[in-house]
């Protein structure tokens, strides 16, 4: 399970000193504005209070940090509990993102039949 923080992603990158978002690795595909599609699932929908936004970032870290500040402290703790997938893939913070990305986060769940 990816570890994701308050004030940054899992792996390298996050917010420097100044608060400023370090740069991340984009594997040449994107530009660090592109415009993604943030999905929201069970109990980080209801932190967030919608079941998607439209969020830019180069990276799923870039986006992730960008919901936390959107979405504040109740979504960064279900975010730290939660897998990303982006497209229907297992995903981290270097994930780099191309426009039109899906990032989905997937609280874990519980229940079921018996």
């Amino acid at each position: 399970m990816s570890d994701w923080s308050a004030t940054g992603s899992a792996g390298e990158g996050g917010r420097q000193a100044d608060g400023e978002l370090s740069a991340h690795p984009c594997n040449g595909r994107s530009a660090p504005g592109t415009p993604v599609r943030l999905r929201l699932f069970a109990s980080a929908r209801e932190a967030a209070g919608t079941p998607q936004a439209d969020m830019a970032g180069g990276t799923v870290g870039e986006v992730l940090d960008r919901a936390v500040d959107r979405f504040g402290p109740a979504f960064a703790a279900v975010l730290a509990r939660s897998r990303v997938w982006v497209n229907g893939n297992p995903a981290d913070a270097s994930t780099a993102l191309a426009a039109g990305d899906e990032v989905a986060v997937l609280p874990p769940v519980s229940g079921g039949a018996r």
